[in-house]
């Protein structure tokens, strides 16, 4: 069977490049079409992988700095010659789904969520570039509703990677999609019992607004309590204001050093309205605890009294103040925490996402 795998864009190392290297890995021979890519956002694990690349990459400078062709991702999508595969599998948080493959030839779409900023006008409001900025995206996004959710009625079926996203997928696109959780690297993230745990809370993640770090540590400073902030961003400055004495910023840590962390701190802070979030698997991978705000992906990744505790929505940190006063890690299990971040190991989301593609290229098609 001839794959065809499509991602939006390699312009980060996230979670859906992680994503996309385990797609590469079931269709090593599958080419991954992408309109840009920076080489330093392609996985390792996907060395040597065919790229196709569109004509925007003549225009884009590298790193995260794409704003200025936003505009023209959905027709780099919709461009795309897929002529000559059997299937066509994306990778879609934005325009993924606008691909145009011949007629006949199915799409599954791995969504890791329909696009926030074309959506929720809240998401909208914590995007940079000022009034000016905002409401030039707004414009764009109402633009983008009616062709965002054509494109989600003419694919053959959707994955959605949490059952936050599946709700979206029903409310934006009105289509049903079965949930296949994302992987989470388990080989890596490993407990081990000669580390001792110590007494600092642990924020890991990009110092943007909608992961709310600065409430991270203005909850540890009511606290009094000792924090590592991991992450960079264009939030730094309010993290930096935010922070009391006992808090520590690290910026960008390679993997082990990253792993070190996730083995001695206390617990693992996580603020965010995740579609998902793998960093509280991770942190779990490695035996530790979660402190999640009770809202996106951590209703399913965190098991509330078991591999961590959830706490109420607050903007102002004193919910989550309060939780870090009252927390007791002899109140969890860290063999219990490893085997629940064990069931997202790679090779559970392999088997699933064949299993799926089976199923839809035998059913009939009009």
């Amino acid at each position: 069977m001839r794959v065809a795998i499509v991602h939006e864009r390699f312009t980060e190392l996230g979670g859906s490049e992680r994503v996309v290297e385990e797609l590469h890995r079931i269709w090593p021979d599958a080419p991954v079409f992408t309109p840009i890519a920076d080489p330093a956002a392609v996985p390792p694990g996907m060395a040597g992988a065919e790229l196709r690349l569109s004509p925007l990459q003549r225009l884009y400078r590298g790193g995260r700095q794409y704003a200025h062709l936003l505009p023209l991702l959905p027709r780099a999508m919709a461009g795309f010659d897929l002529s000559g595969f059997d299937v066509v599998v994306t990778s879609h948080h934005a325009f993924a789904n606008r691909v145009r493959p011949p007629a006949g030839v199915p799409v599954l779409s791995y969504t890791h969520t329909p696009a926030r900023w074309i959506w929720s006008s809240r998401m909208r409001r914590g995007e940079r570039g000022g009034m000016i900025g905002r409401a030039a995206l707004a414009a764009f996004a109402a633009t983008q509703r009616a062709p965002d959710r054509a494109a989600a009625g003419r694919v053959a079926g959707i994955l959605a990677n949490s059952k936050t996203v599946a709700g979206r997928i029903e409310q934006w696109w009105g289509q049903p999609s079965d949930v296949v959780h994302p992987p989470v690297d388990v080989s890596w993230y490993t407990p081990d019992p000669n580390i001792p745990r110590e007494e600092f809370f642990l924020s890991v993640g990009r110092l943007v607004a909608y992961k709310r770090p600065a409430v991270a540590v203005s909850a540890a400073r009511r606290a009094g309590a000792a924090i590592v902030v991991v992450g960079e961003g264009r939030e730094r400055a309010a993290v930096e204001r935010a922070a009391g004495r006992d808090a520590e910023l690290l910026g960008y840590v390679d993997n082990e050093a990253l792993r070190d962390l996730y083995r001695r701190c206390r617990a693992l802070v996580f603020t965010g309205e995740e579609d998902f979030g793998i960093v509280p698997l991770e942190a779990q991978a490695c035996g530790a605890p979660v402190i999640a705000l009770a809202a996106g992906g951590a209703l399913e990744t965190v098991i509330d009294g078991v591999t961590g505790t959830w706490y109420s929505d607050d903007r102002d940190g004193i919910a989550l103040a309060e939780a870090l006063r009252r927390f007791d890690p002899a109140d969890f299990d860290p063999l219990v925490i490893r085997r629940h971040a064990e069931k997202y190991a790679p090779d559970r989301f392999r088997d699933e996402v064949r299993k799926r593609l089976s199923t839809l290229v035998d059913a009939p098609r009009p």
